[in-house]
């Protein structure tokens, strides 16, 4: 997560177009952050599992192994903050990369500083851990704090960091209405900025690995014109 000789956070940039990569690791060095970078998908995702980086930038249009099969590898090993990018404007894309675990997507072009503010807030992001329970019970559903782990019906379910951080700011507040907003600073943290549909599209990824049907929810129900709920704990 940082560079054990100064210190600093490990941010890795994954794009083939190697002035933008000069570009943008000229930006976030000047915040003091260790970098490195990478042209190639599969060299990537050696890098996470070796370096193990705090924040990885991923293009989504790389040859060969592209983001998006990037990015699905580096879930099973690696609850790292992803954030996509893409020269493609259509939303499908968007969705396409943050279905498969990223926590957030830029839009080429972009500004290398906007970039630089989103990963300086990424690593601002508040933990779940906190005081007060370690284990939240929502029904059939268990959250257990300490051990970043929850099982549904006594089975694991994997989730990512992001994802469960959404669950834990949920379960923490069942019964209560959370605005997006609301989910936004308590996930992202109140100097996020973007796409407040962030949260909704996440939410859809929660909702299909807990098996909620969204029109009879068991878990997390859509308070229209409002947010999100969680059900009554049992």
């Amino acid at each position: 997560m940082t560079d054990s000789s100064t210190g600093a956070a490990k941010i890795l940039v994954v794009d083939d177009e190697k002035p933008l990569v000069r570009l943008v690791s000229q930006y976030l060095l000047r915040e003091g952050l260790s970098v490195d970078s990478s042209g190639d998908g599969a060299q990537a995702v050696g890098m996470v599992r070796e370096q193990d980086p705090a924040v990885v930038i991923l293009d989504l249009g790389l040859p060969g192994m592209d983001g998006v099969e990037v990015c699905r590898q580096i879930r099973t090993f690696s609850d790292c903050y992803i954030i996509m990018l893409t020269a493609r404007v259509e939303e499908v894309d968007r969705l396409i990369g943050l279905s498969v675990g990223a926590d957030d997507y830029v839009s080429k072009p972009f500004s290398p500083r906007e970039l630089v503010l989103r990963v300086k807030a990424m690593l601002r992001r508040p933990r779940t851990g906190r005081g007060g329970a370690q284990v939240l019970d929502v029904g059939d559903l268990r959250v257990n704090l300490a051990g970043r782990e929850i099982q549904l019906r006594d089975a694991p379910v994997e989730l990512t960091r992001t994802e469960f951080e959404l669950l834990v700011a949920l379960a923490s507040k069942p019964g209560v209405a959370l605005s997006r907003r609301e989910l936004i600073n308590q996930v992202w943290g109140d100097d996020w900025f973007g796409d407040r549909n962030v949260v909704d599209v996440h939410i859809g990824h929660l909702r299909r690995k807990l098996g909620d049907d969204p029109n009879s929810p068991e878990f997390i129900h859509t308070v229209r014109g409002v947010g999100y709920k969680m059900g009554t704990p049992r």
